[in-house]
């Protein structure tokens, strides 16, 4: 099992590529391999390349962690250096330009325990000499749910371990190291992520994927009131300078849109018509200069091809001005990941 067993269905719905000249960078993805729980086992250097070169102009990437290649041996807090050894080969590789001219994990996000406390610190410090200059913050799995139905981080995190004292403790050694912090939460985490960002303003937060507004479980039939709560969080989140937002990452199952269970999948109008009020109020209480465009692959690949999620992008996108554009498809991404 090498192959994305949805391939042959992803290929029912092709579209030309809108806008290729326009710059991007990708800023979340993932690489990893034998992952059989999802639609792509493997997606490695020539994987993601496939995507990346179907028409869009991807000039750069950030990999962002997914508890990949851990080393099998050593202390346990350390084993997720092997993650960060894996990926800045494949960034190596990328930057020798013998595999065309996008930059793939230009940056790193990679990952650390932060209920390690401040003890945490030695394993930060073992990633930033870990990923050749590429290593720019980390991320900790928060999402948690009380039904069996909604899937929960690796981490376990429980419901509210952005108040635990120490975890904060963590936390804490991120801003002494420059390094950000990715918010990945479900949407009713939103109020925790609103009182970290406010206790911890030095330290750059990225909001992944809207904050994981959920549609499955006991929230498949609440959409408008899942989408009420999640609007008010987000006016309130986005008065922290200090946090940016993903925009992308909403394609996957737990989001309740079911594209997976489709005879066909949604061409980049389907994508766009359905979730665009998140892009379009995220954009609104964000702004450009706090915005960025993920793909989130080879997650969403459940949904849509790579090809189809940027045309979605670009369609919602359409009336926007060059220099909005610059912000949205590139230049933030750039400047938040120092790249």
């Amino acid at each position: 099992m090498s192959s994305p067993s949805n391939a042959e269905w992803l290929t029912r719905t092709t579209e030309e590529t809108l806008e290729p000249d326009l710059k991007i960078c990708d800023p979340h993805h993932h690489l990893w391999e034998n992952r059989f729980e999802r639609s792509a086992n493997r997606y490695l250097l020539n994987d993601i390349l496939g995507d990346i070169n179907a028409g869009h102009n991807i000039v750069s990437t950030v990999f962002i962690e997914c508890g990949a290649m851990w080393k099998a041996d050593g202390p346990d807090a350390l084993r997720v250096i092997g993650e960060t050894e894996f990926v800045n080969g494949i960034a190596a590789m990328s930057a020798s330009g013998m595999y065309g001219p996008c930059k793939i994990a230009a940056g790193i996000i990679c990952t650390a325990d932060l209920t390690l406390g401040s003890a945490v610190g030695e394993v930060l410090d073992a990633q930033l000499a870990t990923g050749g200059g590429r290593v720019r913050g980390i991320r900790h799995g928060l999402p948690w749910d009380a039904s069996d139905v909604v899937p929960k981080a690796r981490t376990l995190p429980g419901p509210h371990l952005m108040r635990d004292p120490t975890f904060r403790q963590g936390f804490a050694e991120l801003a002494k190291r420059n390094m950000s912090f990715e918010i990945w939460c479900y949407h009713h985490q939103l109020p925790d992520a609103i009182e970290l960002a406010r206790a911890f303003p030095e330290t750059t937060l990225i909001l992944d994927h809207f904050g994981g507004p959920l549609g499955v479980g006991p929230y498949a039939d609440q959409k408008d009131a899942v989408y009420a709560g999640w609007r008010k969080d987000i006016e309130i989140l986005a008065k922290c300078q200090n946090v940016n937002a993903k925009l992308g990452g909403i394609n996957m199952i737990e989001n309740g849109f079911g594209w997976h269970e489709k005879a066909n999948p949604p061409t980049s109008q389907d994508l766009m018509q359905a979730t665009r009020h998140y892009y379009e109020y995220t954009i609104e209480q964000f702004g450009a200069d706090r915005c960025m465009f993920e793909s989130n692959f080879p997650v969403d690949q459940v949904s849509c091809s790579y090809n189809v999620l940027w045309n979605s992008f670009k369609r919602l996108t359409a009336s926007f001005s060059a220099t909005e554009k610059a912000k949205l498809y590139h230049d933030t991404a750039t400047r938040v990941y120092r790249l």
